[in-house]
């Protein structure tokens, strides 16, 4: 099982691309699917999810297309990621209390909420900047 789904690496590839062009012209969602190699139906689809979330902006006419709503500074992968396809969960035993009787005196509960704690933690700390900053250090 993936614990990041396809689709939302798709759209955090695509998030990316967006972030770098940041305070330039917009990318054509064509543009972003050929660049991510992403069919144009679904970077559309994950797009307008990111849209309405408020983390993209479309702009219409001939010299529109997506651009990011804030700064890469400001968006976080758990963003992302709770976006496409809610937050990350290990398993149900990491919901609340109810989700299980034996929570309260169960040492593997207690450690799969550090397990928990540390992955929600660390994909909150990584934003878009990070990203690439990052990645212009590589090349």
């Amino acid at each position: 099982m993936d614990v990041i789904r396809r689709n939302t690496d798709y759209a955090l590839r695509a998030m990316v691309t967006l972030a770098v062009a940041y305070g330039d012209k917009p990318i054509s969602a064509r543009e972003l699917a050929q660049q991510e190699d992403v069919a144009y139906q679904l970077i559309c689809k994950l797009l307008q999810r990111l849209h309405n979330a408020g983390y993209v902006r479309s702009l219409m006419g001939p010299a529109g297309g997506y651009r990011l709503a804030k700064a890469p500074s400001e968006i976080t992968l758990a963003d992302i990621v709770n976006v496409l396809q809610g937050p990350v969960m290990l398993n149900r035993c990491v919901q609340p209390a109810e989700s299980c009787p034996r929570k309260p005196s169960c040492v593997v509960s207690a450690k799969l909420q550090e397990i928990q704690k540390t992955l929600d933690d660390y994909l909150s700390s990584i934003t878009l900047e990070q990203l690439i900053e990052e990645n212009e250090k590589s090349d």
